[in-house]
């Protein structure tokens, strides 16, 4: 389905597809803001008056814009819509059949409260992709629950094993959650877009915040299922690879991830302690996991000996993949992230030149973009209301003036 004519539009990987978003907050945006980067027509619809949630998570703020939406709402174009009125929904009825993928994030049967559930969109959009991101998921005893992503890094395990050995449990820094659902909610939707190309039909996708935090105990989870031992905290290290944390040095820490034997025997050789690749403690992987304790102390009394720019550049030689402990700020900045354009500046209409997170994917032929930057609320309501609906400059004012729009 072809986008509107437009000087922004690139020819990504998804150009001509449409992707009506009705999702706020984090995992919703995240899923519609990759699909835009890859050249999707993202068509954003918020509530008129307030808008998506994060509009007002702030400070900071760049001009009257928050920081939190400006991160994940570029490549998109905004309209206002009530949808829980009948106008509202007459307008949605329209705008569904000309888009390739619907994603929304409401609370489950939210979308059949309003007539456009799955039998609808068979008899009336046949080839749309309905994407729904929930709390966790249509069926179980906690079907129907609003998901948060703290309370799903609790309940799921996550924060169990987050956080020094013998401290609290810990959430991560960002919302974790939210992210990796975005995540996943956006490869569903192109595996999607693949099967139509043999079947002819759309379909209904289903992420949930909570199969989503279960999945992303990976290895832990295997760890337990295969033992029955229940997973605990590390610290920063790792449950099944020793050498693998963060070590303390002259000044600071930096990180150090010996991932097999071999480059045990190097790391071990440029300690100083070539005998303990041949000790029995320590000669292999499961021998140090063991005696982990006593191997990370004894590498800490060696490596608080000289600072961290000293031992990396040693260590960097030896091939021991190894890293500074970077704030954010020194992380967004360093030359490696300037190289690979991992913040990029777009011209805000209201808020000027606002630094934004670059694009982590690359295709060597149909390039991802960023064309739009984040649009301010409505912005594009009129447009898409002429252009996709035809309707007329008067009936716009009268959805205005009754507040649908």
């Amino acid at each position: 389905m072809a986008a509107p004519n437009s000087t922004e539009t690139a020819s990504g990987a998804l150009d001509g597809l449409r992707v009506l978003d009705l999702t706020r907050i984090l995992a919703g945006p995240l899923c519609t803001m990759m699909l835009g980067d890859m050249g999707a027509d993202v068509i954003k619809v918020e509530p008129p008056g307030a808008g998506d949630d994060t509009r007002t998570w702030g400070p900071p703020f760049a001009g009257k814009e928050s920081a939190y939406f400006l991160g994940i709402n570029r490549n998109k174009r905004s309209m206002t819509l009530n949808m829980a009125v009948q106008a509202g929904q007459e307008i949605l009825a329209k705008l569904i059949p000309q888009a390739d993928v619907l994603v929304e994030n409401f609370k489950v049967g939210t979308l059949e409260k309003w007539g456009f559930g799955n039998d609808w969109l068979r008899a009336h959009a046949p080839r749309v992709i309905r994407c729904s991101i929930t709390g966790y998921g249509a069926t179980g005893p906690k079907a129907g629950l609003p998901g948060y992503d703290f309370i799903l890094q609790a309940e799921s395990g996550l924060m169990s094993i987050c956080g020094d050995a013998d401290g609290a449990p810990m959430k991560y820094g960002v919302a974790i959650v939210d992210i990796c659902t975005g995540m996943l909610a956006c490869n569903s939707i192109l595996a999607a877009l693949q099967a139509r190309h043999v079947t002819g039909r759309g379909q209904h996708v289903e992420v949930s915040l909570f199969d989503s935090s279960l999945a992303m105990l990976a290895n832990v989870a295997s760890n337990h299922l295969v033992s029955g031992r229940d997973a605990r905290r590390f610290g920063n290290g790792h449950p099944n690879i020793v050498p693998y944390t963060a070590y303390a040095v002259q000044e600071g820490m930096i990180a150090i991830a010996v991932g097999n034997d071999a480059q045990f025997a190097k790391f071990a050789a440029l300690l100083g302690k070539a005998e303990w690749a041949r000790d029995a403690r320590y000669a292999t992987n499961p021998d140090r996991v063991t005696n982990r304790e006593a191997l990370d102390a004894a590498i800490t009394a060696i490596l608080k000996t000289r600072g961290a720019q000293d031992w990396l550049e040693k260590l960097t030689a030896a091939g021991i993949p190894c890293g500074k402990i970077n704030s954010v700020a020194e992380a967004l900045a360093s030359p490696h992230a300037q190289a690979r354009e991992m913040v990029r500046t777009v011209n805000h209409p209201t808020a000027g030149e606002v630094k934004t997170l670059g694009i982590p994917f690359r295709f060597s032929d149909t390039p991802a973009s960023v064309r739009r930057p984040p649009p301010t609320l409505g912005q594009h309501t009129e447009q898409i209301l002429r252009d996709m609906l035809k309707l007329s400059q008067s009936r716009v004012d009268e959805l205005r003036a009754a507040k649908v729009i």
